[in-house]
């Protein structure tokens, strides 16, 4: 175990660690078919039941950045996927997938640099990342998206997050936002997105974080 809430799960070829710090229990890993994680076993990962590719899919299934995995060496061997995302989930959180640089993670969130759940019902007491707050303050936002952006035709490359002080999240790199039915809605290279909870243009910000004094600390 290193720090408070993160496990290192260790195998023969492959590590396994959990970050309990972001972790919002999607249990993309435990509904997986086969025996890296089994609930109820101790330990409930072992890393060493799975292949590397199949130990390599299962934690990148997981949208929080909570699974990671790395070779004997200590290295992170994910690589980032050709585009950067933005779903805008039902009631829930933003789930970002991509080459991200989220300022503020701290350097021991390594997931964070592909995946990421972020906060935007403005409830989370871990923001920038859910919590699953937003389930206890019953947010609702279907996620529906109603405009198209600037259509820019590459979606890869780095993706800055800068969750501004008091403000929303803003965006700067080429990704694509999709709306809560799955489909491909939006595609651009900067944007604001509400974090507040309160915007009437969701997901983007509208300024609404002023009129309601969202603070984030």
């Amino acid at each position: 175990m290193s720090g408070d809430k993160v496990y290192k799960f260790e195998g023969e070829q492959v590590d396994v660690i959990w970050d309990g710090r972001l972790c919002i229990h999607i249990a993309e890993c435990g509904q997986a078919e086969g025996e890296l994680f089994v609930g109820g076993r101790k330990p409930w990962c072992v890393p060493d039941k799975s292949t590397t590719e199949e130990i390599s899919d299962i934690c990148q299934r997981c949208p929080s950045g909570a699974l990671t995995y790395n070779d004997k060496a200590g290295q992170s061997v994910e690589q980032a996927p050709s585009r950067n995302s933005v779903n805008v989930t039902y009631n829930g959180p933003l789930f970002v997938h991509g080459d991200l640089e989220i300022e503020g993670a701290a350097d021991d969130m390594p997931g964070t640099r592909f995946r990421a759940a972020l906060c935007r019902c403005g409830k989370s007491q871990n923001k920038p990342f859910c919590d699953n707050s937003h389930v206890q303050a019953e947010f609702e936002d279907y996620g529906a998206i109603g405009e198209k952006g600037p259509e820019h035709a590459a979606s890869g490359g780095k993706l800055k997050i800068t969750p501004y002080p008091d403000g929303p999240l803003g965006l700067a790199g080429n990704v694509t936002l999709f709306a809560g039915s799955g489909r491909a809605a939006w595609h651009g290279d900067k944007l604001a997105l509400c974090r507040c909870g309160a915007s009437n243009n969701k997901p983007f910000c509208d300024g609404s974080h002023k009129e309601i004094d969202f603070k984030t600390d």
